[in-house]
């Protein structure tokens, strides 16, 4: 593996790669969903779009954009493993201007009685015969 020697004078240097940073600080459920929004653009690095693989250290600026969401912190420490999220919230520092303005939509959002619209698969059999009924294509 040409990767792991690099990987290890990295952390050896107090350094860790973005995608393990974010999945041990609790951010994403798992490192492919990190690497899926890193390569999408909802994370930089001190202001820039980076890859998934950059090196990471105390004292970097991250913005993550997730859903309607938006954190800006700055890394305060590195972990190797996903640990529970009291300590997972040690990793990082939020600007206190990003954490007023989440509150606020999370308080919005409640007031304003919607929630997220339930993930579903294929409709039932009820589902398609009422989608029929409506839609008129139903045969009877």
């Amino acid at each position: 593996m040409t990767g792991a020697p690099k990987q290890a004078a990295a952390e050896a240097a107090g350094a860790q790669r973005l995608d393990k940073w974010l999945w041990a600080a609790r951010f994403f459920k798992t490192r492919p969903l990190a690497v899926e929004a890193i390569n999408g653009g909802k994370v930089q690095v001190d202001g820039q779009r980076v890859k998934p693989g950059r090196s990471i250290r105390p004292g970097n600026r991250l913005t993550i954009h997730k859903g309607e969401y938006e954190w800006r912190i700055e890394v305060q420490a590195l972990s190797k493993q996903r640990r529970p999220a009291t300590e997972a919230a040690l990793l990082y520092r939020e600007d206190e201007h990003s954490h007023r303005k989440r509150q606020e939509q999370v308080r919005e959002r409640r007031e304003a009685g919607r929630t997220p619209a339930p993930e579903r698969g294929r409709p039932s059999k009820r589902d398609r015969r009422r989608i029929g009924d409506f839609t008129g294509r139903r045969r009877g």
